[in-house]
């Protein structure tokens, strides 16, 4: 191995015996073989190092915590001891396909633009079943940061970035939920990030995932990070106008609340961060347009089992409907990793 490796692969773990031999076969197994794979362990008290210690591959390098630090503090030892020209992300509990360092290096060195780059993922269960779902995330850069006002549009694990500039930003361990989200947040203002439509890593469902045992917390970091971005278009928002924005894109949640009152303040909401976007700036008005009428039509969809045919009327009488034919067909269009404008610049 190179002392000098084109790509670090990172994963931080705790407590993850049953797991971790998975993540780290699916790196050794990779078909680009210029990498390093960094492990640092925070603390675990189960079996994980000793899982670890059977392996003899050189390109494996173990490094521990003097003690759990948490999420985002063991994240930022990463970074600080990556070697690596590029960093891959990857959650002990997941597994990255045989590909993936491939595909992201290629895009990486054929679009300088871009900071960092994510990618699709699939599933898998606790038991290592697949499971019939992927989640897609928005393709270009002017998407990714219109979608960012509204949701993590980069998924942590599928993500690969150029080491140097995340070891400048780091990631906030005032986020000791989110910290991925934040960090996206802070590198867009001066950089681009956008996915590729290919599947690249397939993700673990199990009951014993960080983000299941900390929902309340990731709720309330969110919230904070919607209401950053919400500033910088110069909308000071309340704490209702706050809850009701993280509904947004999360419909579901929801329930019986998803009426004509929350579609009338949906409505306008939107049509105001639209105007505040028109006078700053702050995206691509085009982007963030699609994005919003993405997100109106499910509103309206999903809020028919409140108001019935009354929904659909809703929906094509907005002023957001103009743009309708186009969302649904982008939401039908079954994406090709060709057609990612990952270059194009903000107007």
């Amino acid at each position: 191995m190179s002392p000098t490796p084109r790509v670090t692969v990172f994963i931080p773990v705790h407590n993850r015996q049953h797991y971790i031999a998975t993540a780290v076969d699916s790196i050794l197994a990779q078909t680009f073989e210029d990498f390093e794979l960094l492990v640092v362990d925070d603390g675990s008290t189960d079996a994980t190092l000793e899982v670890l210690s059977r392996y003899r591959d050189p390109r494996l390098r173990v490094e521990r915590n003097p003690h759990n630090l948490g999420l985002p503090a063991t994240r930022n030892r990463g970074l600080e001891l990556a070697r690596g020209e590029y960093i891959a992300l990857l959650d002990s509990d997941d597994k990255a396909w045989p590909t993936r360092l491939a595909r992201q290096v290629e895009t990486l060195d054929r679009h300088p633009e871009l900071v960092q780059i994510g990618s699709a993922c699939d599933f898998m269960d606790a038991s290592g079943q697949r499971i019939k779902r992927v989640r897609r995330q928005p393709l270009s850069a002017d998407e990714v940061d219109a979608s960012l006002l509204f949701f993590c549009a980069l998924t942590n694990r599928t993500i690969m970035g150029r080491t140097a500039i995340l070891q400048a930003y780091r990631y906030s361990e005032d986020f000791p939920s989110c910290e991925d989200y934040e960090l996206h947040q802070r590198l867009v203002r001066t950089y681009r990030m956008a996915n590729l439509a290919d599947v690249l890593v397939c993700g673990r469902e199990h009951s014993g995932r960080f983000t299941r045992q900390n929902h309340g917390l990731g709720h309330d970091r969110k919230r904070e990070i919607s209401r950053r971005a919400l500033l910088e278009l110069g909308i000071t928002p309340s704490e209702e106008d706050l809850d009701r924005h993280y509904a947004l894109v999360r419909p579901r949640k929801l329930g019986a609340a998803l009426n004509r009152d929350y579609l009338d303040w949906a409505e306008q909401w939107l049509a105001r961060i639209d105007a505040a976007n028109r006078r700053t700036r702050r995206y691509v008005p085009e982007a963030l347009v699609r994005v919003m009428t993405e997100c109106w039509i499910d509103l309206c969809v999903r809020a028919r089992r409140q108001l019935g045919l009354g929904a659909y009327l809703r929906l094509l009488r907005s002023p957001l409907a103009r743009r309708i034919p186009e969302a649904i067909l982008n939401s039908l269009r079954k994406p090709r990793p060709e057609s990612i404008r990952l270059g194009e610049q903000q107007s």
